[in-house]
């Protein structure tokens, strides 16, 4: 496996990022995943995007998109697959050993991992901690994910794959690593970015895509929503077919059999909508 690793590629074995690493130390750091289909990165434009809006929410120098886009095509070049996981990690670099950053610049890595496509539905459930919708990170793709790890393995603890978490006002927010959709009544609902969530890619093209409304929603609403999906650069569209106790035998409904048909069909008409 090829690795770019500041400015250039490396073998896997030979790429070396410094113990003092404020990514590492501190979790001072930002990233993005991309679904990368035949060696082509999805929405790419989109997710430098929001890469930009998260390093200067973060007080990081914006990332040299030139360079980034360079580190993409190389990975994507040197390691070959039909679906893969583009990951971008931007941090703040070489630092002392505490909050403090130091003054060597940044670092950029950008690796490829080989996946497979996702089932058409999945179980989640949901947890008893919070997002903070108030938060210094509320928003930001960074790489202090260590709430996210935790609540995720709750979720695998009860033969789930995502976990929900409802925010601070008892909303529902997002999963670890997803964003989530309701349907009420026929119509798409998902919640809105003030109640915490992250600006997910894959929310915006199915919002864009399927007239979904932005609805501010209490976390019981998964226990009366008439079905549930996720949206993820990985999961695309995929339906919930249980939420804690709760079955929805007929996932993928009829609403979210057509979003996941939509966004299969405007996805792969346009590889960077």
């Amino acid at each position: 496996m090829k690795i770019w690793l500041d400015g250039a590629l490396r073998d896997s074995d030979s790429a070396r990022v410094s113990v003092f690493d404020h990514g590492l130390t501190v979790g001072d750091g930002i990233f993005e995943t991309v679904k990368a289909v035949d060696g082509r990165p999805f929405a790419l434009t989109r997710h430098l995007d929001r890469l930009t809006r998260s390093a200067r929410g973060l007080g990081l120098p914006d990332p040299d998109l030139d360079e980034v886009r360079r580190a993409c095509a190389a990975v994507l070049e040197a390691n070959p697959a039909p679906l893969g996981r583009l990951r971008l990690t931007y941090t703040g670099g070489h630092g002392p050993l505490g909050s403090d950053r130091g003054d060597k610049g940044p670092t950029l890595v950008v690796a490829l991992g080989e996946t497979t496509r996702r089932p058409d539905t999945t179980a989640v459930v949901t947890v008893p901690w919070t997002r903070n919708e108030r938060g210094a990170l509320t928003g930001l793709k960074t790489t202090s994910y260590a709430e996210n790890v935790v609540a995720l393995a709750r979720a695998h603890e009860h033969g789930a794959t995502e976990a929900l978490f409802g925010n601070t006002v008892g909303q529902l927010c997002e999963g670890t690593g997803s964003n989530v959709f309701v349907v009420l009544d026929g119509e798409i609902h998902t919640p809105p970015l003030h109640s915490g969530c992250l600006a997910g890619i894959t929310r915006r093209l199915v919002a864009e895509w399927t007239g979904a409304k932005e609805t501010d929603l209490p976390l019981d609403v998964l226990r009366e929503a008439d079905e549930i999906f996720l949206t993820s650069t990985l999961r695309d569209v995929q339906a919930v077919h249980r939420v804690d106790d709760r079955e929805l035998s007929a996932a993928p409904g009829p609403v979210t059999a057509k979003a996941m048909r939509i966004f299969d069909e405007r996805s792969a008409a346009d590889i960077d909508p």
